[in-house]
């Protein structure tokens, strides 16, 4: 859990599955990219947190990647469990593996990866032949409900139903 989130979130917001889509491998799709990811999270308390990290994945994916020399990359969202918000990021593949490097506010880049993994709970990548997928997860306090007044306590959180959700059009 990130300390950015200090306030409890009540409402559920869970997703059924993940969200996607593909964009091509240029500048001008990181922005629509960004907008995919805050329309999907509109009610998330970690929207601009992972907005931001988006933004840097598909960054990355571009410069770093063949996703940007004519190829497209694709952005997934979802929302696993109440508390904890994912994108990732699928390229078309690179000479290098993603790695935070060290944070040298002088360096004219490298700091990424570094601001993703600190403002998130945390990040990873793995492989997606012929690419890479490289996703962050944010986290966020929620309501656990109490046991009612003569209810057995167990040690199980009770099963909540997800909400009716499906998200925008693609």
């Amino acid at each position: 859990m990130t300390g950015a989130y200090p306030v409890l979130h009540v409402g559920p917001f869970r997703s059924a599955r993940p969200w996607a889509r593909t964009y091509q491998g240029t500048p001008a799709s990181v922005p629509e990219a960004r907008r995919f990811v805050g329309e999907l999270l509109a009610d998330c308390p970690a929207r601009e947190t992972l907005m931001t990290c988006v933004s840097e994945l598909c960054a990355n994916a571009i410069t770093h990647t063949a996703s940007g020399r004519g190829g497209v990359f694709m952005v997934e969202v979802d929302c696993p469990r109440n508390g904890v918000a994912r994108v990732a990021v699928t390229d078309d593949g690179g000479p290098s593996v993603p790695a935070a490097g060290r944070l040298d506010l002088m360096a004219e880049g490298g700091r990424g990866l570094a601001m993703v993994a600190a403002c998130t709970a945390r990040w990873g990548f793995c492989e997606a032949y012929p690419g890479r997928t490289v996703w962050a997860e944010a986290s966020w306090p929620v309501a656990v409900p109490s046991p009612r007044r003569g209810e057995k306590v167990t040690g199980r959180v009770p099963r909540v139903p997800p909400p009716d959700w499906s998200g925008p059009a693609a």
